[in-house]
């Protein structure tokens, strides 16, 4: 079903909602700014521009003072958000763990440690929804958690497992990708799939230059360097003067990496992420590795699963995660789709006693009615937006993003936003302009989807909150987006 949060509305609840939308929607239209200002004329003059025409914009721009709305255009229509859903699962996520909460990995077993050396039993690598086993706080070392957990393993005197390695991703259930998710995303690191075990965000990462004569192979270089998956490359390089025809593909159902076509000469390297098959798999794989490599013999086989774990468990190893404040940071300024993916299902798991997108969704709902926004009007398929069927509305956007503002932990969500022409996706954005440093969101892109949502500081210093969003605008989406970053400088002008 796919009303609300992908849950229906409860009987006892619809009356309570509708009083609460009339009451709503009064207090919002008596709250709005006086039209003709200066301000309304200005961003109309934006977003009637004749290249928008063929498509729709959906804007809200509120006072956090005041809480008036100084300009709204089909602010109470669902529009499509694109990557800005990553602020509700973020939002949630942060009330109900808070910054300092730490997800933890851990090496378990049932068995004895023999005298010899020897653990007597299968051993666990059991995830917890940690999305950062990677090499991002470690200085690109992607193994270094592993490289931890296998030290604590030969300090107390392992030096052969007996039995299997099983990699556990029993705390998340139900499909590892979101409901309407394109074919072409899934090769890719954005749409990897999710996994309570994953590694590198279930993603090799690759590196291709060109060779120094034309004819010559190109030269690929991979990370890590496993026999999880395999790469296969016939590409060649090509004289400078040509285009680049590289093509990069792994066919669904395989973790096959095939490099083909031609590079050509003196051409920067090209870098990207193709994500793998399997997440827990792969990760219990590169940690079988990595102890061989440490000298612990894994005798049994690298398998999964997401049974109920076997009783008499005891840790024999453990990694503990960055801070949440950090995890979000890692979410919404490069608006990482698998670590909010990730948040949905340890929200459901947590808080639900079920680690699937429904009870995430859950979970998020009940969050937001607290907050005072109306889920009810929306309809989110996944926690990142990378789902084309995830619609919600202008308004009740701006209703969170204000909460968020008096929110305890305020301003560790605030942090998590990437900050105009300073960093994440606005890095290259308003830069050198007023807004520059001003304006902190979250973006969002789609084919035909752009949004953006955060907080603006202008220069009279009463702080707005907004978000804005363009759907079905055929034209390139850096019109789009430019017109979006005039609107944050009218904003910070005012």
């Amino acid at each position: 079903m796919r009303g609300g949060l992908k849950r229906p509305l409860r009987p006892w609840f619809a009356s309570v909602v509708a009083a609460g939308s009339l009451a709503l929607a009064v207090s919002s239209a008596a709250a709005r700014d006086p039209g003709g200002s200066s301000l309304q004329k200005a961003i109309d003059r934006v977003l009637d521009r004749p290249a928008f025409a063929p498509g729709f914009w959906a804007v809200e721009v509120r006072s956090l003072r005041t809480g008036r709305i100084l300009y709204a255009r089909n602010a109470d229509k669902n529009m499509k958000p694109a990557s800005t859903t990553k602020l509700v699962t973020t939002a949630a996520a942060l009330d109900a763990f808070g910054p300092d909460d730490r997800l933890r990995t851990t090496v378990e077993t049932a068995g004895r440690l023999d005298g010899m050396g020897r653990v007597l039993s299968d051993v666990y690598l059991v995830g917890r929804g940690d999305p950062n086993l990677s090499g991002r706080f470690t200085d690109g070392r992607i193994t270094a958690a592993f490289e931890d957990l296998a030290d604590a393993l030969k300090a107390q005197g392992v030096r052969r497992i007996e039995g299997r390695l099983v990699g556990h991703e029993g705390l998340f259930r139900g499909d590892r990708r979101g409901d309407d998710w394109a074919w072409g995303d899934l090769v890719w690191w954005y749409g990897a799939e999710v996994s309570a075990l994953g590694f590198n965000d279930n993603s090799a990462d690759l590196k291709v230059t060109p060779g120094e004569r034309a004819g010559d192979p190109v030269l690929v270089e991979r990370n890590p360097v496993s026999s999880y998956y395999r790469l296969v490359s016939t590409a060649t390089t090509s004289p400078a003067a040509m285009t680049s025809d590289l093509r990069v593909d792994r066919p669904l159902g395989s973790n096959l990496i095939r490099i083909s076509g031609t590079f050509p000469v003196g051409l920067k390297p090209w870098e990207n992420s193709v994500a793998l098959e399997d997440p827990a798999r792969y990760a219990a794989t590169v940690f079988a590795e990595v102890l061989a490599a440490k000298g612990i013999v894994v005798a049994g086989a690298v398998e999964t699963s997401s049974d109920p774990m076997p009783g008499g468990l005891r840790v024999l190893a453990a990694h503990d995660g960055p801070p949440l404040s950090e995890v979000l940071k890692g979410v919404n300024k490069p608006s990482q789709n698998l670590h909010a993916e990730m948040l949905l299902r340890l929200l459901g798991a947590r808080l639900k006693g079920d680690g699937s997108v429904e009870s995430g969704h859950a979970a998020v709902e009940e969050f937001l009615l607290r907050s005072g926004v109306h889920p009810e009007r929306w309809s989110l398929q996944d926690g990142s937006g990378l789902s084309r069927s995830d619609i919600l509305s202008a308004h009740e956007m701006v209703s969170l993003l204000a909460a968020m503002d008096r929110h305890r932990y305020a301003a560790v969500f605030r942090d998590s936003l990437p900050i105009a022409g300073v960093d994440g996706t606005l890095k290259n954005r308003m830069k050198g302009t007023p807004a520059e440093g001003r304006v902190v969101a979250k973006t969002g892109s789609l084919r035909h989807v752009n949004a953006l949502g955060g907080y603006v500081t202008p220069r009279s210093g009463d702080r707005l909150v907004f978000y804005m969003v363009s759907n079905h605008n055929p034209g390139p989406g850096s019109e789009v987006t430019g017109a979006m970053d005039e609107i944050c400088n009218l904003l910070v002008g005012r």
